[in-house]
C-alpha cells in the first residue's frame, strides 16, 4: 500500500471515513457526503483510461486503493465505481457516468424485469452495472424498487422491464463474479490486517492477573494464526490484481478470493475470542470489520466457489503437471 495514490487515499479516509461516519451511514442509508468527497478528489476514475479522463492505472497499481477500502471499512462504491467506469469507458460509452456504480450479477424475467439478490452496497449506490448470461446494463437505482439484503447497507434490488429498456444497455459482457471476487479479495485483505492490528493492539492494552494478556502463550499462539491468515491474504490479494488490465486473470482471483476466504472466518472467530464479549457489542469497531469480513467472504463466490473453479481448472489441464498451474498462477511477471 505504500505508494503515492494510496497514501493520497489513506490522508483522506483518515479524516472522512472515520468509524462514527461509517456508523451514521450505516443508520441513515446515506453515503452522498462521503461519496463526494472521494470522487472529487478523482479516485474512482484511477482505472479509466487517460483518453477518456482518467488516470490509466492498472488492475495491479490500485490493489492498495482497493485494500484500504476494506482498512476503513468504506461505506460506499469506491473499488466497485472504479471497476465500472472503466468497463464502460472500454466498452465504448462516451463520458464518465457521474455517481457511484457497484456491481452484480442479475437474472432476467420472462416479462422483461430485471432481479438481483444482495446487490453489493446496493442501499447506497446510486447505479448498479448488471450482467446476466448474456447481456450487461447500467441501471440506475432511483425509481428501482430496493429491498434489505443480509449485510446493511446490501439490498435486493429489482427494475420493471421499463426501467430495463430506458437503462444503458452495453455492447460487451462481463463475468461479474470474477470482478467481484477480485474486488472482495482485496477488500477481505484490507480488512483482515484491520482486524489483526485492533486484536494485537487490544491484548497488549488489556490487562489480567497483573500484565497483558497478549504475554499469556494461549493468546500469543491465537495471535500468531491471526498473523498467519493476515497476511497469507494479503499475498493473495496481490496475486489476484496481477493484471495490466482491468480484467483479472480468472485462476489468480480463484486463489486471491479462496484463500482471502478462509482467512476471513478464521481471523473474525479468533479476533473475538480475544476480545471476549466487548468484540460484539455495537459501541466497540471491531464489529465493523467483522460483520463486512463475512459478507465480504461471500460475495463473489465463499471460498468452496473458488476451490471448484481451480478444481476445474486442474481438470481441464490434466496432461500437465498441477505444479505447472500454480507456477503459471504465481508468476506475476510472466
Amino acid at each position: 500500500m505504500d505508494d503515492l495514490f494510496s497514501d493520497a487515499l489513506r490522508q483522506l479516509l483518515d479524516d472522512q471515513c472515520t468509524p462514527a461516519v461509517v456508523r451514521q451511514i450505516e443508520a441513515s442509508g446515506d453515503g452522498a457526503a462521503l461519496w463526494a468527497q472521494i470522487d472529487t478528489s478523482g479516485f474512482a476514475d484511477a482505472l479509466v483510461p487517460e483518453a477518456h479522463g482518467g488516470a490509466g492505472l492498472s488492475l495491479q497499481e490500485v490493489q492498495g486503493v482497493m485494500a484500504l477500502c476494506g482498512r476503513y471499512t468504506v461505506p460506499v462504491p469506491v473499488a466497485e465505481t472504479m471497476m465500472a467506469r472503466s468497463l464502460l469507458a472500454h466498452a465504448g460509452v462516451v463520458g464518465v457516468p457521474h455517481g457511484s456504480i457497484t456491481l452484480a450479477q442479475g437474472q432476467r424475467a420472462a416479462d422483461g424485469s430485471l432481479a438481483c439478490a444482495g446487490v453489493q452496497l446496493g442501499r447506497v449506490a446510486d447505479a448498479v452495472l448488471v450482467s446476466d448470461d448474456q447481456h450487461m446494463w447500467l441501471l440506475s437505482t432511483q425509481d428501482a424498487q430496493r429491498t434489505p439484503a443480509s449485510f446493511v447497507l446490501d439490498a435486493d434490488v429489482h427494475w420493471s422491464a421499463q426501467q430495463v429498456t430506458a437503462g444503458l444497455q452495453l455492447t460487451q459482457h462481463f463475468d461479474m463474479r470474477l470482478l467481484l471476487g477480485c474486488i472482495n479479495a482485496a477488500q477481505l485483505s484490507g480488512a483482515l490486517l484491520a482486524v489483526f492490528n485492533q486484536t494485537l493492539q487490544y491484548a497488549n492494552d488489556r490487562v489480567q492477573f497483573g500484565k497483558p494478556i497478549g504475554k499469556f502463550q494461549a493468546i500469543q499462539h491465537q495471535l500468531s494464526v491471526m498473523a498467519e491468515h493476515s497476511f497469507a491474504a494479503h499475498m493473495a490479494a496481490q496475486l489476484g490484481c496481477a493484471s495490466d488490465t482491468v480484467v483479472p486473470d480468472r485462476v489468480r482471483v480463484a486463489v486471491a478470493k479462496a484463500r482471502t476466504s478462509e482467512a476471513a472466518l478464521e481471523v473474525a472467530a479468533l479476533s473475538h475470542s480475544i476480545h471476549g464479549a466487548i468484540g460484539f457489542t455495537h459501541e466497540f469497531d471491531l464489529q465493523l470489520f467483522t460483520r463486512r469480513l463475512h459478507a465480504w467472504r461471500q460475495a463473489g463466490g465463499a471460498e468452496s466457489y473458488w476451490h471448484s473453479v481451480l478444481g476445474r481448472e486442474l481438470v481441464d489441464h490434466r496432461n500437465g503437471l498441477a505444479l505447472d498451474l500454480i507456477r503459471s498462477a504465481t508468476d506475476v511477471t510472466a
